[in-house]
């Protein structure tokens, strides 16, 4: 029998992606953009609304997703909308969740229920798209990741985002 059939494995919880705002995105009709972002996690996907002639958009737009644990990546699609032809491509960029799973974990640990702890830090790398160290803490009966991240394969253009983290069987 499985862990989570014994009940001792993954506990559901809500996963909300917070889409701020983004910087100096790349010019993709004459003068401007009109962008939009494409959020993923495994075989979810939700989209911001379009911000039309505008390289510094602010969104602040939450998706929510129902999973299991906060694993995987989640992946930031950057588009330029455009009327007559194929949206163009502005960049990606993503977050590895592994960071939110073990601060769960360690709150879990020092059975945390109240206040605000900073439990990790995650400083950029090659191996990720973070532009400055960002911190996993836990306020308010949830974990957060707030990020700013570089947009890959584009010229230009930043994406600030906070994960959030609620674990439902959490007491």
């Amino acid at each position: 029998m499985s862990e989570e059939a014994e009940g001792r494995g993954a506990r559901p919880g809500v996963l909300k992606v917070v889409v701020a705002q983004g910087t100096n995105l790349a010019i993709r009709d004459f003068t401007s953009s009109d962008p939009y972002v494409v959020v993923r996690l495994a075989d979810k996907s939700a989209k911001t609304k379009v911000i039309n002639s505008c390289l510094n958009p602010v969104w602040n737009e939450e998706m929510v997703f129902s999973v299991r644990e906060p694993l995987g990546i989640i992946k930031f699609e950057v588009f330029d909308r455009d009327r007559f032809k194929y949206d163009d491509k502005m960049g990606h960029a993503f977050i590895d969740l592994q960071p939110v799973a073990a601060a769960t974990k360690l709150r879990r640990a020092l059975k945390l229920t109240t206040g605000e702890t900073r439990l990790r830090k995650v400083a950029p790398t090659a191996d990720n798209c973070l532009l400055s160290d960002s911190f996993v803490t836990y306020a308010d009966g949830e974990i957060v990741l707030d990020s700013r991240l570089r947009l890959r394969d584009v010229e230009s253009g930043e994406l600030f985002v906070t994960v959030k983290w609620i674990d439902a069987g959490a007491t």
